[in-house]
């Protein structure tokens, strides 16, 4: 019977396995702490990279669309969220003539940088410019300058 008695006595963790699990459970925050700690970051850095695409995307087909001609900079958001011709002429309907389009809904915010939140589409950097665009390549950047993201890589290398 004083065999059976002490194993029900034991019932509670020793103060050995209750170290061990605290400290591996400080390991496991020290790992991963400062992982989340970076995601809002990383989440502008992907939305920038995603709107990117897109844009680049839109632009690409409507060069297709159009003969190797890219929207011009004048025109660009019309020209790429409306219908347009094969001239590159912009209607907000679709009719018999305006039958190409619209590539996106809508010009992107810049996610990042001094010029964040801005739509507007230019040919060079300037204040109130979100995305600078070469009509000539038709290559398109953001505007943010000498702004790097967390890993030390311009955004304008995106």
């Amino acid at each position: 019977m004083n065999t059976n008695m002490m194993n029900k006595k034991r019932c509670g963790f020793s103060l050995i396995e209750l170290v061990i699990v605290v400290v591996i459970i400080g390991i496991i925050g020290a790992i991963a702490i400062p992982r989340l700690s970076r995601g809002a970051e990383g989440a502008s850095d992907s939305a920038l990279t995603g709107d990117l695409a897109v844009m680049r995307n839109a632009i690409d087909l409507y060069a297709t669309e159009h003969g190797g001609t890219y929207p011009t900079v004048v025109d660009f958001e019309a020209q790429l969220t409306t219908y347009t011709d094969a001239n590159g002429n912009d209607s907000a309907t679709k009719t018999g003539a305006y039958i190409y389009g619209p590539y996106i809904r809508k010009i992107p915010a810049l996610k990042v940088g001094d010029e964040k939140g801005s739509t507007s589409v230019a040919a060079a950097a300037g204040i109130g410019v979100g995305w600078v665009y070469d009509a000539s390549a038709g290559t398109i950047v953001p505007n943010t300058g000498t702004d790097k993201d967390a890993s030390g890589k311009l955004y304008t290398a995106y």
